[in-house]
């Protein structure tokens, strides 16, 4: 991650919630991953409120992990309590793989960053705990995201920044910026490596990767996309397949066997199986 982010430009980061869309995003190209608390939430069937626990995030985060060598951004929401607690996420987390952990300054429970009705600790509260998840980690990252520019406007937004930098922080994320003009001058402003969320249906409008490497940020995340098109697309699917009785007329639009299992290594198990058997 550290490489990556070195280079000029910035890099954009797929979405992903399970191994598979792992191996997709790596196969069509991406090279970072962040692993979304809002897409995970989804794939489990509930809301991005903060109700799973750090154990199943663990979990979760071990099984990409092991699917793919890419490196991998873990979204741990407030950090599972308070400094000592986000002390053991860290830890956790980056045992699981996590090349980076972000953390975020809402209370709990939390709400998406592009909602309104937000409330979030204090900033001082919060440098707290980005300095316990700092002394935590032994070679991950630590991103702090601040969701304060939509409660209380830019200049604190800007003032928690730079606080959490001193704290400790690689990465300041500056959660709902709502144009061009706002990303610029926070970057112009917070003298720090900048992520970028490129959500859909949110408050901030559809800029490039390419643009926003020009206005400063190193990365942008695309945190659900993928999880969006897929589960509208299942939804198609399986109410085509009820109302006609066969799939038929989907199969051109389907990953076909032999695809899936390239994507999955599947020649690669049956080799190591024949091996274990002494087989040619």
């Amino acid at each position: 991650m550290r490489r990556l982010m070195s280079e000029d430009g910035a890099l954009p980061v797929a979405g992903v919630f399970n191994p598979l869309s792992a191996l997709i995003a790596e196969q069509v190209g991406f090279r970072a991953l962040y692993f979304s608390g809002a897409a995970f939430s989804a794939s489990l069937g509930i809301p991005d409120i903060g109700l799973f626990t750090l154990d199943e995030l663990a979990t979760a985060v071990r099984w990409v992990t092991k699917a793919t060598t890419l490196p991998l951004i873990v979204d741990a929401d407030t950090g599972f309590g308070e400094a000592i607690n986000v002390h053991r996420t860290v830890n956790d987390l980056e045992a699981a793989g996590a090349a980076a952990i972000q953390i975020e300054d809402q209370v709990m429970p939390k709400r998406c960053g592009h909602l309104d009705g937000k409330q979030i600790v204090s900033a001082e509260e919060f440098a707290v705990k980005v300095r316990a998840a700092s002394e935590a980690r032994r070679s991950s990252l630590i991103i702090a995201r601040t969701d304060s520019k939509a409660v209380y406007g830019m200049c604190e937004a800007v003032r928690r920044g730079k606080l959490y930098q001193e704290a400790g922080a690689d990465i300041i994320f500056p959660e709902a910026l709502e144009s061009q003009e706002e990303f610029a001058e926070y970057s112009r402003l917070v003298d720090a490596p900048l992520l970028a969320n490129m959500t859909e249906f949110g408050r901030t409008p559809y800029l490039t990767v390419e643009q926003f490497g020009e206005l400063g940020y190193k990365l942008v995340i695309f945190p659900v996309t993928a999880l969006r098109v897929s589960a509208k697309a299942m939804e198609g699917a399986l109410s085509e397949t009820l109302s006609l009785g066969t799939q038929r007329s989907l199969l051109s639009d389907m990953q076909t066997r032999a695809e899936l299992y390239e994507l999955i290594r599947y020649s690669d198990y049956e080799r190591m199986d024949s091996a274990f058997r002494g087989e040619a």
